[in-house]
């Protein structure tokens, strides 16, 4: 569904360049339901802006659904923006008219393209289990509701992609992991692709697979050794709950040139704060990283 190749993004002005991405690589397949976490700063949000056709890579190869997006017209873009992707924002004032019902918000974007239907409006309620407060405002709706009402008004155009910036950022724990169950059914019943951006690791816990990105670049992957899915049934069967720490696995993402990204506390563990040198080695079908000096073989990494 979406491939990202070497992606570039540089943000210039009159004094100042700031490289938000630098060669990022990144593959999602269609139906996936995925997170992508790292720092403030890190690139993730400015990722989210290109995917949805808000914001150009200033180099490297997007394609989306087929669409190569760095090529793509004005008028392309508006026209991917409507047919393949929706938006779910942190910022409820973002996603929600004030003023306006549950229901009227949900038919807004349908009024603006020329066709409402009250039935599909209705029918999008009820899939993120808000029908019943389809007549209330925004004042009168608690965060976690005005977020369900947000996922419904991202679906109205029947999108192949769903995108969340932070749908879970202003809302407490137990609602989050609601909101996270919504969404889950959405990509099981719709086979919807959906993408969550965030800095919130317990993701992990709802989601197969998580990509961590760091100064710009895909750097790891964290896969479920087991399916959220398989667990859950497992559960139900009476087995007992796999700790955190072993439920999942993190890898490192090796790029199309052999890059990777070492962990910062790798490196300083091997006193090499500062310095960009490193010496690799193949052992017996490990890859291993040592001092330039080589002073002190027990200072490795492997």
């Amino acid at each position: 569904m979406i491939e990202c190749e070497n992606l570039v993004k540089i943000y210039k002005t009159a004094e100042i360049e700031v490289i938000a991405l630098q060669g990022l690589d990144l593959e999602i397949e269609k139906g996936e339901l995925m997170a992508i976490i790292g720092n403030s700063g890190s690139g993730k949000s400015t990722l989210l802006n290109m995917l949805g056709g808000l914001d150009r890579p200033t180099a490297g190869r997007l394609v989306v659904d087929g669409k190569d997006l760095l090529k793509a017209s004005p008028s392309d873009l508006i026209k991917y923006r409507r047919e393949t992707v929706g938006f779910v924002w942190q910022n409820n004032a973002r996603n929600l008219v004030p003023y306006l019902t549950a229901l009227e918000n949900v038919e807004l974007p349908m009024l603006l393209n020329g066709k409402v239907s009250r039935s599909h409006s209705l029918e999008l309620l009820e899939m993120v289990d808000m029908s019943h407060r389809k007549n209330s405002r925004l004042s009168q709706l608690s965060g976690g509701e005005q977020q369900r009402i947000a996922i419904a008004i991202a679906l109205v155009n029947s999108p192949k992609i769903l995108l969340a910036d932070e749908p879970t950022g202003s809302v407490d724990t137990k609602t989050a992991a609601h909101l996270l169950d919504v969404l889950r059914d959405l990509n099981s019943t719709l086979s919807l692709t959906i993408i969550i951006v965030t800095h919130d690791r317990q993701l992990s816990k709802k989601v197969d697979r998580v990509v961590a990105i760091r100064d710009g670049r895909t750097s790891s992957e964290f896969v479920r050794k087991k399916s959220y899915v398989e667990e859950l049934a497992e559960i139900a069967a009476g087995a007992a709950i796999n700790r955190e720490d072993d439920a999942q696995v993190e890898l490192a993402v090796v790029d199309k040139s052999g890059r990777l990204q070492i962990p910062r506390e790798y490196l300083d563990a091997l006193g090499l704060k500062g310095k960009n040198k490193i010496k690799v080695e193949l052992e017996e079908g490990r890859i291993v990283l040592l001092r330039p000096d080589n002073e002190n073989e027990t200072n490795a990494v492997s």
